[in-house]
């Protein structure tokens, strides 16, 4: 992913972009659990490029908020692996230099696919113990936003319980042609629009159990498919 043909940094925002054409690692190259044999086209981020962009953000992120109180919050399930990477990334920063970082994390789980497509139907679950988050820095951590509508959704929905600032960390934007609302204000890769699954996100339960992000195949869809 070294090859400037497929990959570019666009700063601190946009975060690193893959571009259209770029077809990801062969799957001999990488281990992966057997029982995803013939599941998976390829490998698409390495865990290991995962790791290192995700400690970049989180450096990004002590430069903006350290030495302020923040609440974290984890959008659940896609995003506990990411997050719990993030945090540690910070707790390090914060044990190691001059700026501190207070803590603390809580959770709320969504779900709005079905298969490999979002659905208009948005599920919000523990959005009824957010008044922690009243007068609080925020910031929200997510593995992937693709159309918008889910984050557009979700930011709606914690404005009324008045923080005092929300920020929110994206590992994964995927490029789509209905897109609504903005960037995260920290993007870890900017992806085209390709299903992928792994270091957490899913495809109905399954997959989450890769250490790499991947592309499933067309055979893995019809395998898992509900």
């Amino acid at each position: 992913m070294a090859d400037g043909r497929i990959i570019k940094t666009e700063g601190k925002v946009g975060g690193i972009v893959i571009k259209d054409d770029w077809p990801g690692y062969r799957l001999d190259l990488f281990t992966y659990p057997e029982h995803y044999s013939g599941d998976l086209e390829c490998v698409y981020i390495p865990h290991g490029i995962i790791m290192d962009r995700t400690e970049r953000l989180a450096r990004n992120i002590m430069d903006d908020l350290g030495d302020h109180d923040i609440v974290v919050l984890c959008v659940l399930k896609g995003g506990y692996q990411f997050c719990a990477d993030l945090v540690e990334f910070i707790k390090a920063l914060s044990r190691n230099s001059n700026k501190s970082l207070l803590m603390r994390v809580d959770f709320i789980r969504l779900k709005s696919y079905l298969n490999d497509q979002s659905t208009e139907d948005l599920h919000i679950i523990g959005a009824e113990d957010l008044s922690v988050l009243n007068g609080k820095n925020v910031l929200i951590v997510e593995a992937i936003v693709d159309t918008g509508k889910t984050m557009k959704a979700l930011l709606k929905h914690v404005e009324k319980f008045r923080p005092k600032m929300v920020k929110v960390a994206g590992l994964l934007v995927k490029r789509v042609p209905n897109g609504v609302g903005s960037l995260p204000d920290y993007v870890g890769f900017e992806i085209p629009n390709r299903f992928v699954v792994g270091y957490a996100l899913d495809y109905n339960e399954y997959f989450r159990d890769l250490n790499h992000i991947c592309v499933i195949s067309e055979k893995g869809k019809i395998k898992y498919k509900i």
